[in-house]
This record gives structure tokens, sequence and C-alpha cells, in this order.
């Protein structure tokens, strides 16, 4: 089994040596995805519209790879300020409430403080069934 690597384009990938996802065999790992379009470099100030970001950047990641949000078995979450995690969920139910991947809140500093949230998935292909 080979393991392939797909990148977001991000300048960081190269920088910081990792990739946007890597496959390897029916997995696939999505790393930490920040709110950041990455079609016109900018970045939303608001915690859920970020968080829709990070969404449609993994979900593109994992097309890539030949899966979907509906893949996801693990999922963390990374914010710097844990009291605006809750204004976020009404997102994470309308991406994963038929999901329901195994989840973790962790509360800790960023890379850069525009960031409010980043956000790390694990899926795993299901045989037989489409992207």
């Amino acid at each position: 089994m080979t393991r392939r690597h797909i990148s977001s384009g991000s300048t960081f990938e190269a920088q910081a040596a990792y990739s946007r996802a890597v496959v390897d065999g029916d997995w696939v790992f999505v790393s930490g995805t920040t709110g950041f379009d990455y079609a016109t470099m900018t970045i939303a100030e608001g915690i859920v519209e970020q968080t829709e970001q990070c969404f449609a950047n993994i979900a593109q990641a994992l097309r890539e790879a030949g899966a979907s949000l509906a893949d996801v078995v693990r999922v963390h979450y990374i914010v710097p300020v844990a009291s605006e995690f809750e204004p976020c969920w009404p997102v994470l139910r309308k991406h994963f409430g038929e999901v329901r991947p195994a989840a973790t809140m962790i509360s800790a500093a960023l890379i850069d403080p525009r960031i409010r949230i980043e956000i790390e998935v694990t899926a795993r292909k299901r045989a037989n069934e489409p992207a």
C-alpha cells in the first residue's frame, strides 16, 4: 500500500514539512485545518465563520482523498478561548449531526492570533460506498 500526500497549496506546508492530508490505505488523516480561505488567503474574524471555512477546507482535502465528511471517525477541535466553542455547535451539528465522530475539544494557543479554531480529522473510507 502506498502513502499519498494531499496539499492545500498553503505555504505553511512546505515551511513546516507537513501535508494537508495523508492517505494510507482506507485511512485519511487531515492535519489541523484553520479557517483561512486559501483562494483569497484571507480569514474571517468570527469563530463561527472560521469554523464553516475549516469544514470547507477539510471537505476539499477529503474529496481529493476519495472520502467525505461522512467518513470522519475522529475529530479534534482546538480553540484558544474555550468559551467561544459553544457558538460553533450549530456548525458542528450541520456537518457531523448524522456522522457523530468521536470528538475532543482542546483549549490551547494557536500559531496566529487571528485563528480562532483549528480542526483535525481522521476518516476511514467506506468500502462500496461513493465518497
